[in-house]
Parts: structure tokens; sequence; C-alpha cells
């Protein structure tokens, strides 16, 4: 096609938005192009390699033989989406430029996208809307101030305007000293919730510095400093006079959330991060539109009665934000906190740390070997018992012997027995061999689970690799790509229903708890989820990636047909037979959504009935659960099948039946 017939054809496009000298059309609008015109755009692109570059709008050229992509990412859910890269195709020569404004600090920004749309996209009318509004306001006066991001919002703010959604909203005017950043600092009892994290990931224990950017009061730093860490802190109110130090890891805690300014947000973050040698803990509040209505809206956020700015997020919302700003990967590991890695073996380590399963050694059972070796040997072990059961335990640990290098006391180690292979060989004599067996294949799996999950968050490779990972993955899969092939398969696997639905049954008939609802899901207590397979791990592990760590978390939800994980968070689990669900989270994997569902006031907490059957014999109180189930259960006037009844319902039965309820016993008055 030469530029005579691609400027007729252009012509006869009666979709998109037409101006003097060029064509909008959006991807969801190509259809409206001519067949030909659209089979020699897709087949440039396409010779250009250019097939999976991202781009959301087609720009045909009038003027030129030329097109360009345009990357709007939020085109469907910014009023006034940012241009985030483009590539200028000459279609004569079939060379290409790319242009980046990713990290521009005034991007491009477009204006009435109903236009570039096909004429059936139900989204029109919203984005019409929009266009009338910023109309009426007299916003595109000035056509040539409008088309990058900081004139815009320089015009907005001189209007006492401000952008809600896809909605133009006034705004009374205040002013930043109006803002009383000070008062969201709190006095603090114990740790802070992403202080909390680091204390359970073992980041406390003296081996890490620690800093806390914006530390309020210091509470957190106090009882840091009396764990024996090194740690110091700054506040713009409290500490102003502290300087901004280094340190391993860097503790942003509930800070960037209560910034009014979108720009001095950003500069803090990468702020924040700069000064992290390891890690950056973010953390912000989560809120939805129902938290948010209760407020008076103030720019991107609201203004609480107290004149303090509160910025709440979504999961997904804040981890973009994260990762946008400081192009770098965010790792979930609670609502509303995230982990950013600095130092990738520190990451890289903590990653495969999480799908560590943990299993108490203590139990394995001895064989009656000793009682069959020779007098020597019998003579050996028991001189130097603790050395061999601890080289034994590090065997279990490893899954495989470890290397010289790897075990801190094989020096003395081999000093008596020659090499860990005759130790081994000795020990497994004495323990049973199989729970080595058994080590090996759950380590092997863990790596499987690990690398499969990596796939999921589509993580860049890795340019170094942690010594102790490269000898795994040779040990356990010879090589690297070994190890990606299989943990590709493995998943690919996750996204089939049907598999899903077989595996959760094959593990509810080997683990016998839970409650399995037909084929539509399976409860277990998280407990559990150590002891399932590669493919139910990683169904579980792709939730967790949104979400973070199960910390609080008492009973998982895997729904088999709508690739969907439910976490139920209640009241006391361990410690009453009757917990109360405080929370409940659902996980959409296909959409990775996070919807949470709170109970209390508005919805009253539903009891967790027949609690027994998601526990077992060791569990806290197990004895007297089950005997307190079976009582619940004899009362043919109490219906408790399904869901189950109400508390208060429960509690009225109970009246009308003379019974008392007595801790986790049943009593008739």
């Amino acid at each position: 096609m030469d530029f005579e017939e691609f400027k007729y054809h252009i012509r006869k496009i009666l979709a998109g938005k037409s101006l003097p000298d060029a064509l909008y059309l959006h991807k969801s609008a190509l259809e409206n192009m001519p067949v030909s015109l659209n089979e020699f755009v897709t087949n440039s692109i396409d010779s250009l390699n250019l097939s999976t570059a991202p781009w959301t709008v087609l720009k045909l050229c009038k003027r030129e033989f030329k097109i360009s992509l345009l990357n709007y990412p939020e085109f469907y859910t910014e009023a006034f989406p940012t241009l985030e890269s483009s590539y200028s195709i000459d279609l004569q020569t079939l060379a290409y430029k790319k242009i980046q404004y990713k990290n521009s600090n005034n991007p491009p920004i477009l204006h009435r996208k109903e236009t570039l749309l096909d004429s059936e996209d139900p989204k029109i009318p919203i984005f019409q809307q929009l266009t009338k509004q910023v109309e009426n306001e007299g916003l595109f006066d000035n056509k040539h101030k409008i088309g990058f991001r900081d004139a815009w919002e320089k015009i907005l703010k001189d209007k006492g305007l401000c952008i809600d959604g896809h909605s133009i909203l006034k705004q009374t005017p205040q002013h930043d000293s109006e803002i009383h950043r000070h008062k969201t600092a709190i006095d603090r009892y114990s740790l802070s919730t992403p202080v909390q994290s680091l204390y359970r990931n073992n980041y406390l224990n003296g081996d890490y510095t620690f800093f806390d950017y914006g530390c309020g009061k210091c509470d957190d730093l106090n009882i840091i400093k009396e764990l024996g860490v090194i740690a110091s802190g700054w506040d713009p109110v409290y500490r102003p006079e502290e300087k901004l130090t280094k340190a391993d890891i860097v503790n942003l805690g509930f800070v960037v959330n209560i910034i009014e300014s979108l720009f001095e947000r950003t500069q803090t973050l990468k702020k924040a991060y700069s000064l992290s040698k390891k890690i950056l803990v973010a953390s912000v509040m989560l809120g939805s539109e129902s938290t948010t209505s209760k407020f008076k809206k103030y720019g991107d956020g609201v203004v609480t009665s107290r004149n303090t700015f509160q910025k709440y997020y979504t999961q997904n919302e804040f981890r973009e934000y994260i990762e946008d700003s400081l192009e770098e990967s965010a790792i979930a590991v609670g609502p509303g906190l995230f982990y950013i890695f600095r130092d990738k073996i520190e990451e890289q380590q903590f990653l495969i740390d999480r799908q560590r399963q943990r299993k108490n050694w203590k139990k394995i059972s001895y064989t009656d070997s000793p009682y069959r070796l020779k007098i020597k040997q019998k003579a050996l072990y028991a001189r130097h018992q603790d050395l061999l059961d601890d080289f034994w335990a590090n065997c279990l640990k490893f899954g495989r012997l470890p290397l010289n290098s790897e075990y801190k006391k094989s020096e003395q180690l081999r000093a008596i027995y020659g090499s860990h292979q005759k130790a081994f060989t000795l020990i497994t004599e004495i323990h049973d061999k199989s729970n080595f067996e058994t080590a090996e294949y759950d380590r092997r799996n863990d790596l499987l689970v690990h690398f499969a999950l990596s796939l999921f968050s589509r993580r860049n490779p890795y340019n170094t690799m942690p010594k102790l990972l490269q000898r795994d993955i040779k040990h356990f899969f010879n090589k690297y790509t070994d190890a990606i092939h299989e943990a590709t398969e493995l998943l690919f696997s996750v996204g089939n229903t049907e598999t899903i639905k077989s595996e959760c049954q094959r593990a509810y008939e080997i683990l016998n708890t839970g409650k399995m609802e037909g084929d539509h899901s399976w409860t277990i207590h998280i407990d559990y989820v150590n002891q399932l397979s590669p493919i139910l791990r990683t169904y579980i592990g792709c939730a967790t990636q949104l979400y973070g760590d199960l910390y609080e978390v008492a009973l998982i939800k895997i729904h088999m047909q709508s690739n969907k994980v439910s976490l139920m968070r209640y009241d006391d689990f361990e410690g009453t037979p009757l917990p109360l669900l405080m929370e409940r989270i659902k996980i959409n994997l296909r959409e990775q959504r996070i919807d949470f569902y709170s109970y209390g006031d508005k919805f009253k907490p539903q009891p967790l009935y027949l609690k027994s059957k998601y526990i077992e014999d060791g569990y806290p109180r197990y004895e007297e659960q089950l005997a307190f189930d079976d009582k619940l259960s004899s009362f043919n006037w109490l219906d408790i099948s399904g869901f189950g009844i109400s508390l208060d319902t429960l509690m009225e039965l109970f009246n009308e039946n003379g019974i008392n309820l007595q801790d986790f016993k049943i009593v008739t008055k």
C-alpha cells in the first residue's frame, strides 16, 4: 500500500478522533478501519516484531506515511490518562522510534476519550458526561495549554476544581498549612503492624540496622532498641534534628497516605527507598468508597474532622503506585503492607523461605538399628550423639547433604568420621531414612512452588542467585532451565478448574479435614496448607502474592470452579469453641482483585460451628472442642447445617432449652 491509498482509506473511517493532521482510534475500535488498511497496519507492526508491544491507541497520520502506537495504560480507569510510551513507525522505510514517557515529570495527557471508542462501547456515556462537565467549566478554553499534565493540573487548581473518578468536583480552597499532619502520630504500646511483620520474619534479630522514616513519637524505635537492634529515626515534627541516615531496613510506616501533595508523596517514597540498603517497608491505610464517603474530599484523598489528610488505597492500587514510582517489584506482606528489596539476594532468600514447609522434625522416630550396630559404631554414636543429631537435623533442613561450607560444625564432624557422606551413612542406621527422603521430596516441592510463584508475579529474572539456591537447583533439578520448565507447567495447571477440583478431592480423602462443599469449595485450617500438593500450594500462593502473609488468617476456602480463594479471620479462633468471623477476604485470581468484608456493628459476625472438623489432635484444647461439638450436634432442636444460625438465635435457643455456655462446656441450668 502506498501513501495515497493509505490516505484514501483513512478518509473512509467514520469512527475515531479526527484532527487536521491525524486520526486516533482506540485498540477496541480497529474494526471500523477498512479491512485492507487494518491488514496493512497489522502486518507492518508484526514485521517490526512489535506485536507484543504495549499500546492502547493507534494514531494514523494524514500528512505523513506514518502511524504511532500510543500506550495509555489507565485509559479506562483514569479521567485524563497519561501517555506512558509511543512507537512511531515510518511505513515507507519500516523503521520505528520508541519514546518513553513513564519517568517524565510532565507527560502528555488525553482528553475526550469517548471519541476514540467504537460507538457500541458502554463507557461512552460516562466519558461524554465528563467532557460535558469540562466544557461547562471552561477548561478547554485555552486548548494550547491542556495537553500536558502540569498545565492541566494548574488549570484545575486555579478554578478550584478536582477530579473524582470520572467527575469534576468543586473544591473549597484550602492551604497546605490547614492540613495538620502531626495529628496523625499516635501513642503506641506495642509494635506497629509493619514492624511486627519484620519481627515475625526475623529481621529484628540484631543482624540488620533499622531507620524509621517518619517515626512519629518513636514508640517503635524504643521497643526495637530494647531488642538490641541498631536503630534511629527521623520525623519532621517530633525529631526534625535527627539526620536522614542509610540503614539495612527503612520503615515508611503509614506516612505516604497522610501527605496531601502527590508530588511530595512520591518524592518521600523515593527518598526512603534511597536510604535503604536492603529493604524498604512501606505501608498505608486501605479503604474503599464506603470509607472515603464519610469524609470531605480533598485532592485525591479526604480531610478528616481533625484536619488531617488521608489517602485511602486499595491493595492493588498501592502496589501499582510503588512499582510505578520506584520501578521495582513490591512484595505484599499484608493488607496495605509491602516489602521493596534493594538487595535482590535478600529478596530471593525471603521468597524462598516463604515457601519452606515447617515440620516438627523433633517427632522423627528412631529405628531399631542402634541395637544392631557394631560395638565400635555404637560407642562412636554414643560419644558424639549431639553432633550427629545436629548434623541429621541439618540434612533434613536442606533436604540433601549439606556441603562442607554449609555446615558450621563440618570440620569437627569430618575429623571424627572422615566425610559428611560417612557420617550420613552411620546416622541413617540410627534415624529413619524415610524421613530424609520425605525432607528431600518436600524441599524440591518448596523450590518448585517458589519458581512457579515467581513466574506468576512476572518478576524480572535475577542477575545473581544466592549460592544456596544455586546448589539446590543443581541437586534437585540439575539445571535452572529445567526448574523453570517444570515450574511453568505447574503454574499452567493451576488455571485448570478440573485439576484444582481433583486435587482438592484427593487431598480431602488423605487429610480428612475441613469442610468439602460438593464441587464448589473446600475450606481448611491454615496449618494444613503445607501438607497440600504443589498444585494447591501454588493456587493458594498466587492469592497470597496479592494479599500478603496469612499471619492472622485461620481458615482458607479454595473455590474450585471460579479461580478464587477466600481467607477468614476469626476473633480468638484458638481460645473459644464458637469463634466469630471478623473479616472475610475474597481474592479473585483471574482479575487479580481483592475484596474485604468486615463484620461488626453493621453486619453481625457469624459463629463457626463444629470447629473440630478443621483442627487435629495436638491443637490447643482439641479434646475439649471435640466434646463440645459432639454435645452441640446431639441437640435435635438445633440446626447448624450450612453456615448455621446466628449467635443471637443460638443464645435464644440455649435460653429456651435451659442451656448455659461455660467456656468449652455446655451445661444444663
